[in-house]
This record gives structure tokens, sequence and C-alpha cells, in this order.
């Protein structure tokens, strides 16, 4: 496996001025209405960072959707290094949820695991000129109570035509921009926000631990 170097990651935030983007690092804050952990798996003042190839298509994905549609990206979470993921799952909701974290309906992965700890994968939502969030038929980090009925997957079509559509914005924006780039983007089947690299690429590279990381890097 390839090991990531601080090189190889940028920090979303330095691209709000200059992008439609907003950052809103939701796991670092504990009381956000879109944290279903209720704690914080970040330190207070991180930043969020992300693999610089991936960080190219998120801002120009959020250009083209901007343009289409006047919607700006609000980015939830990028890099998500292991001792974060190992946090999550000595949360008091995923202990009370353990089917969580067994296939087949596998919703959060182990540490290590998946595009997040390596800085591959992102979780997007869109907000409106005002500042409102898009109707997208479901809330940030929605889980499901059943599994074969999940309103959060993008092949749940039981949801009015402008939430289905407005869905399709946002793919198809990152679809776009990852083709541009040379890069094949995975659409998340079970969760519309989370938009990643497929694991034949992501695999090659080692996870991130956050006691690697430079200082500035650190999340938890």
């Amino acid at each position: 496996m390839k090991i990531l170097s601080r090189a190889d990651f940028v920090a979303l935030d330095d691209f709000v001025d200059t992008h439609p983007v907003k950052i809103d690092l939701v796991y670092a804050q504990p009381d956000h209405k879109d944290n279903v952990f209720k704690t914080a798996l970040y330190r207070s003042g991180a930043r969020m960072w992300g693999y610089r190839d991936l960080v190219d298509i998120v801002l120009h994905a959020a250009d083209i959707c901007h343009k289409e549609t006047g919607y700006i990206f609000e980015l939830k979470d990028c890099l998500r290094p292991i001792e974060a993921q190992q946090r999550m799952i000595e949360t008091e909701i995923v202990k009370a949820n353990p089917h969580w974290l067994k296939e087949p309906d596998q919703l959060l992965s182990l540490p290590g695991q998946g595009g997040h700890p390596r800085g591959m994968a992102v979780d997007i939502v869109l907000l409106d000129a005002n500042g409102d969030e898009v109707d997208m038929g479901t809330s940030f980090d929605y889980f499901t109570p059943d599994p074969a009925r999940n309103p959060a997957a993008r092949d749940f079509t039981d949801l009015p035509d402008d939430v289905l559509e407005n869905r399709k914005v946002l793919e198809r924006a990152m679809l776009q921009a990852g083709a541009a780039a040379g890069h094949e983007i995975l659409p998340l089947p079970s969760e519309w926000w989370d938009f990643r690299f497929r694991a034949a690429y992501s695999s090659r590279f080692k996870p991130v631990s956050d006691r690697d990381l430079p200082p500035e890097m650190r999340m938890v």
C-alpha cells in the first residue's frame, strides 16, 4: 500500500471564498443537528481535509452545479482518520445498533475501511441562495430503521419528482467533474450525500492515522 503524505492533502476550508462551497464539519460539533452520534469525533478547530485529486473534483462539481442551479455545496465530512472511525463505533448509538457494522446492510465502516480514512470520500448537501438546505428527501446521515426500505438510498424512488431531481443534480455534477478529471466517482448506493473513489483505487493507499499527521492536520 502507498503511504499518503501531507502533500497529498488539501484543506477544503481554503476555497470558501473562491468557489461556491461552505464547510460544516458536523462531527466536530456534538450538538449539531446532523451529528447522530451526539459526541465530538473531531477536536474543536479541526479543518476539513481531502485527498487533492478528490478536492479538485469537488470544486469543479460545485462550480458546475452552481452555474446550472445556483446551489452551493455544503461539505459535511471528508478525511476521517482511523481514530475518529474508532470513536464513532464506540458511541452509544452504535453500540445500541450493532447491525450497522455488519453485512449485508452495513452502514458504517470499521476503522481503516473505506474512502474516508484516506480522504477519498466526501459528504455533500446542497444549499439554495438563501442558505437553506435543498430538499433531498432525508437529512444527511439518515440511518434507516428498515434496511429493506431506505429513503436515503439512491434507488429509492418513492419521493416527489423535485426531490429526485435534486439528487440527480448533485450526482450529475460529481460524475461530470470526475470524468473530466479522469477519475471514476462512485455515488455510494445507500447514501445520496456520499461520493468517493472506487475501492479499486482507494485500497491502494494506506488509511490515515491521526498520530501520523502533522499538528495542523490532526483531527482528534
